[in-house]
C-alpha cells in the first residue's frame, strides 16, 4: 500500500503538470470551440505566455533556492519605462533592449546584495554616484565620472571592512523592491507612459512574420525557448546549478560541504531578476510604450506557475519544464475565459483559485515525501 501511494506520488510530481494542462486545455476546446481551437489562438497563447514564462523561469532559480521574489511586475514596469526612454532619445532598438535588461540586471544586484547581507555596498555606491553626478553638475563630465568612481572605492573599502553584514529575509527585500521600483517607474515616466516613436523595431519581436519560418510563431516564443532551455542547462549541468539545489534542500549542510553559499545566491538573484529584464523588453514590445502600471499581479502569476509546475516553495525542487507548463495552464484558463465571453472578474476569481490550488498542492508533495 505504501508503496503504491508512493508511486502514484511521484507520478503526480512528474507528469502532474502535463495532465493538469492537457485537462485544461481539453476543457476549453471543449466548450469554446473552434475560437478556441484555431491555430491563431494557440499561437496567440504561446506569444501571451512568452513574457510570464521568460520571468518565470528565472524565478524558478530562485524559488529552488529557497527564496522568493515579489519585484516581478515592478522590474518589468520599470525595464518598459527605461526602454521607452531610451526610444524616445531615438537610440537603437538593440541600446533599448539593452536598458531593459540591464534593469534586471541591476535590480538582481541590489536585492542579492541586500539577502546576502552587503546593504552597506548598496549604500556606498549610491553614495558614490551622487558624489560623481554632483561634482559632474559643477565641473565637466571626466571630473564627475574620476570622483564617482574614486569615492565608491574608497566607500566600498570602508564598507567591507567596518561595516556590518546584516542578510535580510529575501521576501522583505523584494517586497520593499516591489514598491519602490514602481515608484521609481512613475518617477521616471512623470507618472504617464513614456511613449517611443510611432514604429520601431522592437515591436517585431511580438509579431510572426509574414511569411518564411518566422511565420509560425512571433519570436518572442523563440526567445522564450532560448532562455528555457539555458536555464535548464544551468540548472542541471553547472556546478552553480548543483550548489542553487543543495541551498534550497539545506543551506548549512551546503556550506559545511565548501558551498560559497552567499556568492550563489548573489549571482541567482542577478541571473534571475535579469529574466524579468528580458521579459521587459517582451513587453515594451507588445505595448509599444514604457507603462509604470504594466504587469501587476505579475508575480503571483510567475509564483503560481513555478508552484504549479512543481517547484516547492521550502526549496530544493523544481524545474524549467515544469514552469513553463505552469506559465502556459495560467494563459490558457485567461485565453479560455475570454473566448467563453466571461467577465474579467470570473477570470480574476479562477486565477486567485488556481493560485490557491497550487499552494495547497505543494503543502500535499511536500507532506507526502515526508
Amino acid at each position: 500500500m505504501t508503496n503504491a501511494r508512493g508511486a502514484s506520488t511521484r507520478f503526480l510530481a512528474s507528469f502532474g503538470p502535463a495532465l493538469g494542462l492537457a485537462a485544461t486545455w481539453a476543457l476549453f476546446a471543449a466548450f469554446a470551440g473552434s475560437d478556441f481551437l484555431a491555430w491563431s489562438n494557440q499561437r496567440l497563447m504561446l506569444e501571451q505566455t512568452s513574457v510570464v514564462g521568460i520571468a518565470a523561469v528565472g524565478a524558478t532559480l530562485i524559488i529552488v533556492a529557497g527564496g522568493i521574489d515579489l519585484s516581478v511586475g515592478a522590474t518589468i514596469a520599470l525595464g518598459t519605462v527605461v526602454g521607452a526612454i531610451f526610444l524616445r532619445a531615438l537610440w537603437p532598438p538593440w541600446a533599448a533592449a539593452l536598458g531593459g535588461i540591464g534593469t534586471g540586471l541591476a535590480v538582481g544586484a541590489v536585492v542579492g546584495a541586500l539577502v546576502i547581507g552587503e546593504g552597506a555596498r548598496i549604500v556606498s555606491l549610491a553614495l558614490g554616484v551622487v558624489i560623481g553626478a554632483a561634482v559632474a553638475a559643477r565641473a565637466n563630465l571626466g571630473w564627475g565620472v574620476g570622483a564617482g568612481a574614486a569615492s565608491t572605492l574608497v566607500l566600498g573599502s570602508l564598507a567591507r571592512r567596518f561595516a556590518p553584514r546584516i542578510p535580510l529575509s529575501p521576501f522583505i527585500v523584494t517586497l520593499g523592491a516591489w514598491g519602490g521600483l514602481r515608484g521609481l517607474a512613475k518617477g521616471l515616466g512623470d507618472n504617464q507612459p513614456v511613449y517611443p516613436p510611432s514604429s520601431h523595431a522592437l515591436e517585431g519581436l511580438m509579431q510572426p512574420a509574414a511569411s518564411g519560418p518566422g511565420a509560425f510563431v512571433a519570436p518572442s516564443v523563440w526567445i522564450l525557448c532560448l532562455v528555457a532551455l539555458a536555464m535548464a542547462w544551468v540548472m542541471r549541468y553547472t556546478r552553480f546549478g548543483r550548489n542553487v539545489f543543495a541551498i534550497g534542500s539545506n543551506e548549512e549542510t551546503a556550506r559545511l560541504c565548501g558551498v560559497r553559499v552567499e556568492r550563489t545566491k548573489f549571482w541567482l538573484y542577478v541571473i534571475a531578476i535579469g529574466c524579468a529584464g528580458i521579459a521587459s523588453v517582451l513587453q515594451l514590445a507588445y505595448l509599444s510604450m514604457g507603462d509604470p502600471t504594466t504587469a501587476e499581479g505579475y508575480e503571483l502569476r510567475v509564483i503560481a506557475a513555478c508552484v504549479i509546475g512543481g517547484a516547492s516553495l521550502a526549496g530544493g525542487q523544481g524545474s524549467v519544464l515544469g514552469t513553463l507548463i505552469g506559465a502556459l495552464i495560467m494563459t490558457v484558463v485567461d485565453n479560455g475565459c475570454t473566448k467563453l465571453g466571461l467577465d474579467n472578474w470570473v477570470q480574476q476569481i479562477a486565477t486567485g483559485a488556481i493560485i490557491v490550488a497550487a499552494v495547497a498542492l505543494d503543502r500535499w508533495r511536500a507532506r507526502e515525501q515526508t
